[in-house]
């Protein structure tokens, strides 16, 4: 008997049908059966069903004699099934990779549940991609497994068939299953979720659910959408023959309205000349079920007043009246906002009359996150070589909490802030402030930069249309002209910037001031941070850290995060840090060896706590190099990112350690023990001599002494990189805490035990491999 039945029903879904079946059948759990039902389709689908069931004996072909629709279809396909569980598919949506191996782990950790629920996400046709924004419902805190009473947030989710899993016995016992015509998931998925004695969730997106430019049923204009009443009847029938869930009828009662006014207002379904008829259907449930005990929510006052009273007039000139209201709102709101804006800018005005402020520097960075990168780094230099000077932090209020407490902190836009531009003599920053900054005569404005280049930037977008996004190169170079300093790690960066941003500022080659933690933190600092982040101590922690793609929309998925961490075994944790730019961190799973650091206010804290970085063409792969620690380049899609963005070399000719090009060749880094060989410190000690010259630990110190001090001659000498001791990787400082003595070697000679193996893939366990065999 098979874990899982996965029932799919087809009817003119020849184009999509493919990638549907196939979805299944490569799922890492092949423990199933794939029971697709032919409803009659008359274009290929019936053929395309028959060619994987030839191929793949676990796909079991029901043809059905004529259309009997959606809901039968999947009857058909009920009948036929005997696996534990029951997964329902559509046929124009697909199953995410190891969808199927995480909803069986989590049937085990829960106990085999009655009903699990799991996420899915929307895919358009323009390939964007938008996760459940109710996704907060699904959350694996708490007991579990649990009753329906105990979260009742549930019912909020999309009610339909396929995202959930259903133990085939107790939806046998329950007597479920679905009725004819449109909407057949409603007598389904709510008597599910009402009896079920047992439910767990999946905090993991599952399901990708196709939005189909045209073709869908429901967004098909049809007298069918009149099925809603019969549906909701049956729902409410269930309830009156189990009065133990009588206490279930006010939230579905709510739950029926909101959907009905959801198919009314929906343009495109109702048949033109049906909509009175709808409402009056509407207007008799309403009062059918109408439950004492159920209050109305404001914000759905309206809908509900239009069902109860049934008329379509009246919902238009309370629907009206409720737009002018809200348009007289946002006309308000503008008004207002514009003339806070004019008063603020009186303000600046008036504030640059005043006399400059020797004594005061401002800081800000990645406009107005919180307190870090390369301007964080020199606001500490300020306060310790230049206490004279007070220094300010620009920041939105909810990073507020990050900034030094000896620091002043100021909110983007609050006359505050105009006061610090226009007052202050230091101006810090890693992107740029607003444009509307006009620099004062004996004010300083430092460009500190974010990272070194490998992806082109400033000027050198002007033919790369997809990253430039309307960008105003003029504008551009009008902010540049402002700077007195830019800042620049190596050679390479200092002939970009002084290319692209074509200005006549003066460029300090002192290396990056955001570096200098890791030349002077300790093993006791990486300790902490590693705690923190809750890593276990003799866990090798990895950290993925992608950047962004210009060319795509939507969260980045361009590795299964809890795929690798399997493949890796259990002494590997992964620490995902997405781009702020793309988004999509990874569900939370694996045991809590998947940690989401997206929003950890520092990197720099996460590469010290990291014992190897995994990233693609991230500038953080050059302030890592300066840990020496290994790094794995992953260059999937090297051929269209260049053609998107374009770079300055080719990471891959000169990387700083191992390449993968793909996931599996990923886990065969780790897995022949690459990302820690001899190759890759040859490889590693190469990169940090091209682009890490400067970057000694006293890189804010030459800057602050050299701006603000005024010192020319006796800057601090650059420490060669060969007497250079940044702090060791909690790896591989960790033997040094765990010395054996040798049984065979010499009196007093130590043996440390090798970092762990990893299986190759499709293998078994690979022996250790010698860091310095290869």
């Amino acid at each position: 008997m098979p874990r899982f039945s996965v029932i799919v029903p087809a009817y003119k879904v020849q184009a999509y049908l493919h990638e549907c079946l196939e979805s299944v059948l490569e799922q890492s759990c092949p423990d199933l059966e794939l029971i697709a039902v032919d409803d009659c389709s008359p274009d290929a689908c019936g053929a395309i069903i028959d060619e994987f069931a030839a191929r793949d004996a676990r796909v079991r072909p029901l043809h059905l004699p004529e259309n009997v629709g959606l809901g039968r279809a999947r009857n058909a396909g009920l009948q036929c099934a005997t696996g534990d569980y029951l997964i329902f598919l559509d046929s124009d949506d697909t199953l995410t990779p190891d969808a199927l191996r995480s909803i069986a782990d989590r049937l085990k950790e829960t106990s085999e549940p009655d009903v699990l629920v799991y996420d899915y996400a929307r895919t358009y046709w323009s390939g964007e991609i938008v996760r459940n924004q109710l996704a907060g419902q699904l959350t694996e805190e708490g007991p579990a497994p649990f009753r329906l009473a105990d979260r009742p947030g549930l019912l909020k989710v999309l009610m339909v068939v396929w995202n959930k899993a259903y133990r085939r016995e107790f939806a046998e016992r329950e007597g479920l299953t679905f009725p004819p015509g449109l909407y057949e998931d409603t007598p389904w998925t709510y008597p599910a979720l009402m009896s079920a004695a047992t439910i767990a969730t999946l905090d993991r997106v599952c399901v990708h659910y196709r939005q189909r430019r045209r073709g869908s049923i429901l967004g098909t204009t049809c007298r069918g959408h009149f099925d809603i009443f019969d549906q909701y009847d049956r729902v409410f029938a269930y309830l009156d023959a189990r009065p133990e869930l009588a206490h279930w009828r006010p939230v579905l009662f709510h739950r029926m309205v909101d959907h009905i006014a959801t198919v009314f207002t929906r343009r495109g379904r109702l048949p033109r000349g049906s909509r009175a008829e709808f409402l009056r259907r509407a207007r008799a449930h309403y009062a059918r079920y109408r439950t004492p005990g159920a209050p109305v929510r404001p914000r759905v006052r309206l809908r509900h007043t239009m069902i109860r009273l049934g008329s379509h007039r009246t919902y238009r000139l309370l629907s009206l009246a409720s737009r002018l209201r809200r348009r007289a709102r946002r006309l308000a709101a503008r008004v207002g906002h514009r003339t806070r804006e004019a008063a603020l800018q009186v303000h600046y005005r008036v504030q640059r009359r005043l006399p400059l402020r020797a004594d005061r520097a401002v800081f800000a960075s990645h406009g107005g996150l919180g307190y870090g990168c390369n301007p964080g780094a020199l606001e500490s230099a300020f306060r310790t070589l230049a206490p004279q000077i007070r220094t300010t932090w620009i920041a939105h209020a909810e990073h507020h909490h990050t900034v030094p407490p000896a620091t002043r902190r100021v909110r983007p836009g609050s006359a505050a802030y105009w006061t610090a531009l226009a007052r202050s003599a230091y101006l810090v920053d890693n992107t740029g402030f607003d444009r509307r900054l006009v620099k004062r005569r004996g004010q300083v404005v430092i460009q500190t930069q974010h990272g070194t280049p490998l992806k082109r930037m400033g000027l050198d977008l002007q033919d790369r249309p997809a990253a430039a996004r309307g960008t105003d190169f003029a504008a551009l170079l009008r902010t540049a002209d402002t700077w007195d300093y830019c800042l620049s790690a190596n050679r390479h960066s200092t002939l970009v910037w002084e290319r692209v941003f074509p200005c006549a500022y003066t460029t300090l080659e002192y290396g990056q001031p955001r570096n200098d933690v890791f030349q002077r933190a300790t093993s006791a600092d990486v300790a902490r941070v590693r705690e923190s982040l809750g890593i276990p101590e003799t866990s090798v922690a990895v950290l993925y850290a992608p950047t962004y793609r210009d060319y795509r929309r939507g969260p980045l998925h361009t590795l299964d995060p809890e795929r690798v961490l399997r493949r890796l075994g259990p002494r590997f944790v992964l620490l995902t840090r997405a781009h702020p730019s793309q988004g999509g961190p990874p569900a939370r799973g694996s045991g809590g060896r998947l940690i989401d650091v997206s929003d950890h206010p520092s990197v720099e804290s996460l590469c010290l706590a990291a014992d190897v970085l995994v990233t693609d063409y991230s500038s953080l792969m050059f302030d890592y190099a300066n840990l020496d620690r290994p790094i794995v380049v992953y260059a999937d899609d090297w051929e269209a990112y260049e053609a998107a963005r374009g770079t300055y070399f080719d990471v891959r000719s000169c990387p700083p350690g191992a390449v993968a090009r793909s996931e599996d060749e990923l886990v065969d880094v780790f897995a022949s023990g690459l990302w820690r060989g001899a190759r890759s410190a040859r490889l590693r000690a190469a990169f940090r001599e091209r682009f890490c010259p400067h970057d000694d630990g006293r890189a804010a110190e030459r800057v602050v002494r050299r701006i603000v001090l005024g010192e020319r001659a006796g800057l601090p000498a650059v420490v060669p990189l060969a007497e250079r001791r940044p702090v060791p990787s909690a790896a591989a400082s960790r033997p040094a805490a765990a010395l054996t003595t040798s049984p065979s070697g010499p009196a007093g000679a130590t043996q440390v035990p090798p970092l762990p193996s990893v299986p190759a893939p499709g293998a078994g366990v690979a022996a250790p491999v010698a860091p310095d065999s290869l």
